[in-house]
């Protein structure tokens, strides 16, 4: 009976050992599990703030600092987490930094990493559309993944694709969509509302407009010369000149400045017209846009007495103050203003002053050609 007590006692004594040991690396694998996951969090976290960084970088032209920057933040993250969606999702932003470095190869690269790994990731099937040269195949490739997943990253690229497509309507309509969908990301629309707001000032543009006026059309300031090359391509206004001539723009620039349809000087204040004339290099600002269009209008209409009809009103009317208040009733370029303003060629800013300095931007001219 004795030896069945021990025995019995030593039973009782492994299995209290064995549950011991089971609690104390149970608890210790729960810990190591709770570290790992809690590692995994912050590190979902750090990529978070990569996918901001790499998209804000994308919007703009990133300098070298901000690119190696960038580049330390993915390389911080590398090998921090055994997990393959995590990787994969790291590798596709990183292919997206490769691309904007130049790296073409290593952005290849990355993507393949990416897909061997999660196939299915949002970046990665961006990345695999930034690499697609082609705009009409990428598009299609866009469109294609659209159909299972209307995700607002997704939107966001077709709005891209379409604006170099010239197709500007539809972008502006895509960036809305996409912006609206990713209001939890507000960093997007921050980032890409340049190209938004650049579409739809381009939303009346035809698809079949010429190449070369679309790209001045994008500019955010013209010079003389662009302004006579889309004046040209555009219109019959300067048959007056050319008579159905194709003129190079430096012969009809310097005819339009020997026949004062382009002045000296874009300074309202002027007193004395400079003797110097300009190059055609100098960019137009909304003095010199309106001085050139009113002339425009006048020779079209033959009509050299609307070069006069504002400030002749005034002629006779001691102290009278311009409707204008930045145009001085005595300014070279009163009648200008004023009979673009009042043909609605061109608009008052802020609802009073003309605001002459301002630079005129490709779109902004473009409607005012189109409106004359």
């Amino acid at each position: 009976m004795r030896g069945v007590n021990m025995r019995d006692n030593n039973t009782k004594i492994v299995f209290f050992i064995t549950v011991i040991l089971i609690i104390l690396l149970g608890c210790q694998s729960l810990q190591k599990d709770l570290l790992l996951s809690s590692a995994g969090e912050a590190a979902y976290g750090d990529l978070a703030e990569l996918e901001e960084t790499i998209t804000r970088l994308d919007s703009a032209e990133p300098n070298r600092e901000e690119l190696a920057a960038a580049r330390r933040q993915i390389t911080t993250l590398e090998g921090t987490v055994a997990d393959s969606a995590f990787e994969a999702l790291l590798s596709a932003w990183s292919g997206r930094l490769y691309l904007m470095e130049g790296r073409t190869n290593e952005a290849q690269r990355e993507y393949r990493k990416s897909q061997s790994l999660s196939p299915s990731n949002l970046p990665s099937q961006v990345l695999s559309f930034r690499l697609e040269r082609d705009l009409s195949q990428r598009l299609s490739m866009i469109d294609e993944s659209l159909k299972a997943d209307s995700a607002g990253e997704l939107l966001i690229e077709r709005g891209r694709v379409l604006f170099y497509l010239n197709r500007f309507s539809e972008s502006v309509a895509a960036f809305d969509a996409a912006f609206v969908l990713l209001a939890a990301k507000p960093y997007y629309e921050e980032a890409y509302a340049v190209f938004r707001d650049k579409a739809w000032e381009l939303r009346n543009l035809e698809q079949d407009t010429g190449s070369r006026t679309v790209e001045i059309a994008r500019q955010d300031e013209i010079s003389w010369k662009d302004l006579i090359e889309i004046t040209k391509s555009e219109t019959d206004l300067l048959r007056f000149i050319t008579a159905g001539r194709d003129m190079p723009v430096e012969t009809l620039f310097t005819q339009l400045v020997d026949r004062a349809f382009i002045p000296y000087t874009q300074d309202v204040t002027v007193i004395e017209w400079p003797a110097a004339k300009p190059p055609s290099s100098v960019i137009v600002q909304r003095s010199g846009a309106a001085w050139f269009l009113w002339r425009l209008y006048a020779e079209n209409r033959a009509n050299r007495g609307l070069l006069t009809r504002y400030s002749a009103r005034f002629a006779n009317t001691p102290n009278a103050q311009s409707p204008i208040p930045d145009i001085g009733i005595r300014s070279p370029f009163f009648d200008s203003v004023l009979g673009c303003v009042e043909s609605e060629f061109m608009s008052l800013p802020d609802g009073r002053n003309f605001m002459p300095r301002e630079l005129v931007k490709g779109s902004e001219y473009l409607l005012m050609l189109r409106k004359l």
